[in-house]
């Protein structure tokens, strides 16, 4: 299964595990492939940044590192003006340049999309429902 994971999803596993952390397992064990662009790898780590000093002293309970080297690194061709947050489009761009078949997010600039050109966009727990 193809997917791309938004930005959310990620920093919701590296700090607080819950949902999100069973997903990366299912990257982990290779039952869904994950697909990045570079900026969408430099958003993860500005975000994990941000964490990192707004909650000092906590640690990360998966690195990023670990994380974005189980997903599958693409150039970024497709590029689409569709969100009302701009900077969510590029996972949109993303899905359609590796071809997947879902985007997984906890954005609801995102979400309230639900579709878009055949690429359903899910909410953590639905996705997990999914492929259980």
């Amino acid at each position: 299964m193809r997917i791309v994971i938004d930005t959310n999803v990620v920093a919701s596993a590296m700090f607080f595990g819950g949902k999100p952390r069973k997903l990366l397992e299912l990257l982990e064990d290779g039952r869904v492939s994950a697909y990045v662009t570079e900026d969408i790898v430099r958003e993860y780590g500005e975000t994990a940044e941000y964490l990192l000093q707004k909650y000092s002293g906590d640690t990360m309970l998966l690195p990023l590192e670990l994380i974005v080297g189980k997903m599958k690194m693409i150039d970024a061709k497709t590029k689409v003006e569709i969100c009302r947050d701009p900077d969510d489009d590029k996972f949109i761009g993303c899905a359609m340049d590796a071809k997947c078949y879902y985007i997984v997010s906890g954005d609801k600039d995102l979400l309230d999309i639900e579709e878009y050109d055949g690429i359903q966009i899910v909410k953590v727990a639905d996705f997990l429902k999914m492929m259980s």
